[in-house]
């Protein structure tokens, strides 16, 4: 059974994995991240945005990266909160002229914290 420390650790490396996914446009780090089956919900300046993983994924890959456009890397964990084998996480990911916030749902799946939800916003 994992500690607290421990599971707080493995989510972390998770975070950092979707951070460095996202800033460098690595689409298979990001994949990596998500379980297969996640859907993100989203308000950017009043427009509702649902999406599979999928369509996520593909959108991110399709798009220059923020390391590509020579944006300085901001992202931050701003909190993490664990119960059992679930847990929310708080992120500040500014990038592409956004200020994005997300609130993440993680779940341990095969003994690695996964996505499974995100929901996301962007903050004028």
């Amino acid at each position: 059974m994992m500690t607290y420390k421990e599971k707080a650790n493995s989510i972390e490396k998770t975070l950092k994995a979707y951070f460095d996914g996202i800033y460098n446009g690595d689409v298979q780090k990001l994949k990596s991240t998500f379980t297969h089956n996640a859907y993100l919900y989203g308000d950017v300046k009043g427009e509702v945005a649902v999406k599979s993983v999928e369509d996520y994924l593909t959108g991110v890959e399709n798009r220059k990266s923020p390391k590509d456009l020579g944006e300085t890397f901001q992202m931050e964990i701003l909190s993490i909160e664990i119960l059992g084998k679930v847990a929310m996480a708080k992120l500040h990911v500014p990038m592409l002229g956004f200020n994005y916030y997300d609130l993440l749902s993680l779940s341990l799946v095969n003994g690695e914290w996964k996505i499974v939800n995100k929901l996301f916003t962007h903050v004028a």
